[in-house]
């Protein structure tokens, strides 16, 4: 006879509150109980299903991934109680989203628009910043959910691929290469070029390239964001080779964009904390991102 299996609101809750906050005196707090309460339950939840839901790592608790899973699971009964208690708390429902320029102008507005549209109850914060300030803020818990098109690693954030494409090269409709399908490396000598700065790494990758066939342009502008080289380009000042996401989403009047031949690719990340559960809110966001992100030629999904 098959053994009954039976459940612990309580435990759930202590687990829960546990895996938002962090730490059990925290949880305790939330909660309304004591220290030792909160880890009895987790402790009994453990014992019932037989996983190791959280490991200590230097003084600290880190969820295992049975209790990332576990949390995941949990998330419709959570989602049910809200519903017969009423609307969640104000806090459960602001997103604060990080992100730079070429990401939050026009692509993100556009579709935090839309989603809030969708989903009034919720409240959208963004901050416009470096992708270096990205990570920083991700870390110090300031925001839930960052955009970034560098893959700069660090302990405590998680890079979760979103766009990947390869370098075009943008121009206005114009300009001389305008005609050709693609742009080859030889085709940029003594062109006008808008450049990124040298803190972007791309940047070396291009000049290696170049260097590499001999072709040298002419460089007339240095700028930090490729939301600017294409603003530029659309002046008629010369061309750029960017990273085509999101820019080619509402960059198309009078601007050619055109595959440039190489080997460099880019990749769009969704940047979350690594060591406390995703909100719902950031997972919706995110869904309603990779939903509606409209098609183009010279990127596609991760």
């Amino acid at each position: 006879m098959a053994t009954k299996t039976w459940h612990s609101l309580p435990e759930y809750q202590a687990f829960r509150a546990l895996m938002e906050s962090g730490t059990t005196s925290k949880a305790a707090i939330r909660l309304g109980l004591s220290q030792s309460a909160i880890s009895r339950s987790v402790s009994s939840l453990e014992s019932r299903t037989g996983r190791i839901l959280f490991e200590r790592d230097g003084g600290r608790l880190r969820a295992t991934n049975d209790a990332a899973q576990l949390n995941r699971r949990l998330d419709l009964l959570f989602e049910a109680l809200d519903r017969i208690d009423g609307p969640p708390e104000p806090a459960q429902e602001t997103l604060r989203i990080v992100a730079p320029p070429t990401y939050a102008h026009r692509f993100l507005v556009h579709h935090i628009a839309t989603f809030l549209k969708i989903n009034p109850h919720y409240f959208v914060s963004l901050e416009v910043s470096s992708s270096e300030e990205v990570i920083r803020g991700i870390l110090d818990e300031r925001f839930d959910l960052g955009f970034t098109g560098v893959e700069l690693s660090r302990d405590g954030v998680k890079l979760t691929p979103y766009r990947t494409s390869g370098a075009v090269c943008v121009m206005a409709s114009d300009h001389p290469l305008a005609e050709k399908r693609m742009i080859d490396p030889v085709d940029l000598h003594d062109q006008a070029l808008i450049a990124l700065t040298h803190r972007h790494v791309r940047r070396a990758q291009l000049e290696k390239i170049l260097h590499a066939c001999r072709s040298v342009p002419r460089i007339v502008a240095e700028v930090s964001t490729s939301f600017a080289a294409v603003d530029l380009a659309m002046e008629g000042l010369g061309l750029t080779v960017v990273n085509p996401f999101p820019v080619v989403q509402y960059r198309s009047d009078d601007l050619v964009f055109r595959p440039f031949a190489s080997q460099i690719e880019y990749r769009s990340y969704f940047v979350t904390p690594d060591h406390r559960p995703v909100h719902g809110v950031v997972r919706a966001f995110m869904r309603h991102l990779k939903l509606h992100t409209a098609k183009d030629p010279f990127s596609k999904k991760a």
